[in-house]
């Protein structure tokens, strides 16, 4: 069963995280996503909307390029990283695989809590969008 622990505003819609810990669900219409690069060891950081049954990535900021990391011409450097808007289509899904190779996973952030995802090699996470958690486990 979902478990809410936060409500962020999010006007009816959930942000839902399933990892092998359960599902955590959180009321909110926006977080961000960060992690360390695992090769250039840069912070790379991305700004999501939560959306009807999907989410959009609106930004994404990289404190320097380099191996994997291909900045497009719009980038402009912005307080200490390089800062674009992908052209993504809506994502039903996002799905987490901590690789071990960063020292660590990722960082998601509303304006309400912080939690860190995939911390150890092989630990996985699904994020989605829905009115409600119910059967996101099912969707990993």
């Amino acid at each position: 069963m979902a478990q809410p622990a936060a409500d962020g505003g999010g006007g009816g819609l959930m942000l839902c995280i399933a990892s092998a810990a359960g599902v955590t669900a959180l009321a909110v219409s926006s977080f961000s996503l960060s992690w360390t690069h695992s090769v250039e060891h840069t912070r790379w950081e991305e700004h999501w909307q939560v959306e009807e049954r999907a989410l959009q990535l609106v930004s994404a900021t990289v404190e320097g390029s380099g191996a994997g990391i291909d900045l497009p011409p719009d980038a402009r450097w912005v307080d200490g990283g390089w800062t674009y808007s992908p052209h993504l289509p809506p994502l039903p899904s996002v799905r987490l695989a901590a690789s071990g190779a960063t020292g660590g996973g990722w960082r998601l952030c509303t304006d309400e809590v912080c939690m860190d995802l995939g911390q150890e090699p092989g630990e996985e996470a699904t994020l989605s969008a829905a009115p409600n958690c119910e059967g996101a486990a099912d969707r990993r």
